[in-house]
């Protein structure tokens, strides 16, 4: 009896082993290595595990200026929010995996946007972890569309997923999820780092070479990375999070990866009874506050993928009791909000040694450039002088060690959406106010100096 084989593969890195250890070498990172048993045999040629590349069969060697380029017109998803995330469209043949936490609303959103594909193109909805009867269920209470011309089975055998799609000629096909996926010639349970990259790649060269779009639900780990090897996020050509807010009532889509398109777009949905409901104004969303003005909050705006979008950022100072005084973030890069502390104090004589410093981003927003700087040192000198700001200014600018205000990009757009939301006052870096704009007074600033200044004025 052949011995049995087996290799220790790192789940993030897709690095492997000889043996188990508790830390991976190539990543650095703990408790990634999971074990799994090597296929006995190599797959037939032609068959779904082939070693063929990711993109289909392997082609003659070209010159790229031979090569025949195709233009591929994109198709709606049915939901006009999730086609701009997508980059303005599905395009055919593409493979693209949607994860999130457990009652995200994964399924919920694509089996709204099948309903939709189903009226153009041949759907089918394959199903590894609920029966036929619960996605009846689902869809009857969604109201999904066209449900006469959705397909549904429960299976999870990529062979056999395969055989139908050919079977059905299908076109468009939700597999959910990647992670209950298998493929024969691989011995490993279902779920196993060999198991989830053996069935993506298999998926993945059919899609490619005949043109069947794939959106694969994933899940994510309790570190909230896609669960399974890195090599997935590689395979696919887009990969989407969905997440909650905060406060649970809305749903944050955003890029990780898009090859055919930007990938850090974003976008918003209201969970309801109906399912997802889109937010084509999310601004409005974080900009809900009281007609009282507190001090200690100050709006900015955020460039995410190709709009803008209005927050609010609040500070808190307080005396601390203890010998060290706290400084903490929620949204808000920790190391940034130091840099702006010491920057206040060096050039703008704001002593805050002696204070706790707490910095919010309303709605669970999480701030990934720049432009924020100047508003999160606004908002934190308005609460150490107890003095508000003013609820009709906005205020962005990256701040520079040497106390110089840089501009943004985008920014003229970003003062645009401000005007449209009410906004009469603008405190902005003097790159960005290089033209004037109706129904909003632009303050430019160059340095701290003159941003305390504009902060006298405005409040």
């Amino acid at each position: 009896m052949a011995k049995v084989k087996r290799a220790y593969v790192c789940s993030d890195c897709g690095a492997d082993f000889p043996r188990w250890q508790g830390q991976c070498s190539a990543c650095a990172a703990w408790n990634t290595i999971t074990e799994f048993t090597v296929p006995k045999t190599k797959a037939a040629i032609g068959s779904v595990g082939a070693a063929t590349s990711y993109a289909g069969a392997s082609t003659k060697v070209q010159k790229l200026s031979e090569v025949e380029t195709k233009d591929l017109p994109r198709f709606s998803s049915g939901i006009g929010e999730f086609d701009r995330v997508l980059g303005g469209g599905i395009v055919p043949g593409s493979v693209l995996l949607l994860c999130g936490d457990p009652g995200a609303g994964k399924s919920t959103l694509l089996l709204q946007s099948i309903g939709a594909v189903a009226a153009i193109k041949s759907a089918l909805y394959v199903s590894g972890e609920e029966s036929i009867h619960q996605i009846s269920q689902r869809a009857e209470r969604l109201k999904t569309q066209n449900i006469d011309k959705i397909n549904v089975v429960a299976e999870t055998s990529v062979e056999q997923v395969l055989h139908l799609v050919t079977q059905l000629n299908a076109e468009f096909v939700i597999i959910d999820s990647i992670q209950t996926m298998t493929v024969a010639h691989n011995d490993s349970a279902a779920g196993s780092p060999s198991q989830v990259k053996e069935s993506a790649a298999a998926l993945t060269r059919f899609a490619k070479t005949e043109g069947v779009t794939f959106l694969l639900i994933g899940h994510i780990n309790k570190d909230s990375n896609v669960a399974g090897p890195m090599q997935l996020i590689h395979i696919v050509d887009g990969l989407f999070a969905l997440s909650s807010t905060s406060d649970e009532k809305f749903r944050v889509l955003r890029t990780s990866k898009n090859r055919f398109g930007a990938d850090s777009e974003s976008c918003f949905f209201a969970m309801t009874e109906q399912g997802m409901k889109q937010v084509k104004n999310p601004s409005a969303i974080f900009l809900s506050r009281s007609d009282k003005n507190h001090a200690g909050s100050a709006c900015t705006t955020l460039w995410e993928g190709t709009r803008p979008l209005l927050v609010e950022i609040q500070a808190l100072c307080n005396n601390s009791v203890t010998e060290n005084p706290r400084r903490l973030s929620v949204g808000y890069d920790s190391n940034r909000l130091a840099m702006s502390i010491a920057v206040l104090a060096r050039h703008g004589g704001v002593m805050l040694s002696d204070m706790d410093i707490f910095v919010n981003c309303v709605g669970g927003i999480k701030i990934e450039e720049t432009s924020a700087d100047l508003a999160v040192l606004l908002s934190i000198f308005s609460s150490f002088k107890n003095q508000p700001i003013p609820q009709d200014v906005l205020v962005f600018g990256e701040i520079g060690l040497n106390a110089d205000i840089r501009p943004a990009a985008n920014g003229m757009e970003r003062i645009r959406e401000a005007a449209k939301q009410g906004f009469t006052r603008a405190i902005v870096p003097k790159a960005n106010a290089s033209r004037k704009i109706n129904g909003i007074e632009i303050i430019a600033v160059e340095d701290l100096q003159e941003a305390l200044e504009a902060f006298d004025r405005v409040s």
